[in-house]
């Protein structure tokens, strides 16, 4: 398949995403069957399906100079690709800690956790975001805490989120995508404050044909396999290449 070119966002798009959020919280609060910001809730999460590397693996890929990567359901079913990707392209090692269903809070724990038990690589990838259209307001905060555990001196990829769930309704879809902009938002923000933070561009990647959103996508959120997968893992793959 071609491979996908990065896509970076544009300002004034952004910008405007970020007060039709601002202007539409209000309603969204008011809808209690669909939950505060119009997207339901989270559900119970910590039985779902995880992937997490070994010790072994971790200490190896630290010792290579690899990457840790955290992140939710989209890492569990694409990690595995994403690591052969990463090996063949670059050479570069991986390690995963992806737990299906986990908001961006959570994940970040999870990067403190491996911080104080391995230590770092120079190079972290979060992928985190998608369960956050659930309270898309505390999002900000934690890209934050995660800059400030990682610190200046490592890079930190960050995937952005796209997310309209196609076996929902016509509205609790329009704030999934309208939460999933706030989050995206939140992610170029923080961007500008932490020199370091680089974003993978998946959100503008999907937006950029319309016909991606049924080709690369299931039901609106996980990535259709192979060729969402492929796409989204080349994403990622060029973005670090770039550094």
């Amino acid at each position: 398949m071609r491979k996908p070119t990065s896509v970076r966002p544009n300002r004034r798009q952004v910008f405007l995403a970020g007060a039709v959020v601002a202007a539409s919280t209000v309603a969204a609060t008011e809808s209690a069957s669909a939950g505060g910001f119009g997207s339901g809730n989270l559900a119970p999460w910590t039985g779902l399906t995880k992937a997490i590397s070994t010790p072994a693996t971790i200490e190896r890929t630290r010792q290579n100079n690899g990457i840790f990567m955290f992140g939710d359901s989209l890492g569990v079913q694409d990690g595995k690709a994403l690591a052969q990707r990463l090996l063949s392209a670059l050479n570069l090692p991986l390690a995963v800690n992806n737990w299906s269903g986990r908001p961006t809070k959570e994940t970040v724990d999870a990067l403190a956790q491996w911080k104080a038990d391995y230590g770092l690589t120079r190079r972290i990838l979060m992928a985190s975001g998608t369960n956050d259209i659930f309270t898309p307001s505390v999002f900000a905060a934690q890209v934050d805490r995660a800059m400030s555990i990682a610190g200046t001196s490592r890079t930190v990829f960050w995937v952005n989120t796209q997310v309209a769930r196609t076996t929902m309704s016509a509205a609790v879809q329009l704030a999934d995508q309208r939460n999933s902009a706030w989050i995206n938002l939140q992610l170029a923000d923080a961007q500008r404050r932490h020199p370091n933070l680089r974003i993978v561009h998946w959100a503008e990647w999907l937006a950029a044909k319309p016909s991606r959103l049924g080709t690369y996508l299931r039901q609106g959120i996980h990535t259709s396999v192979p060729y969402g997968q492929d796409a989204r893992n080349e994403l990622i793959v060029q973005a670090i290449k770039a550094g």
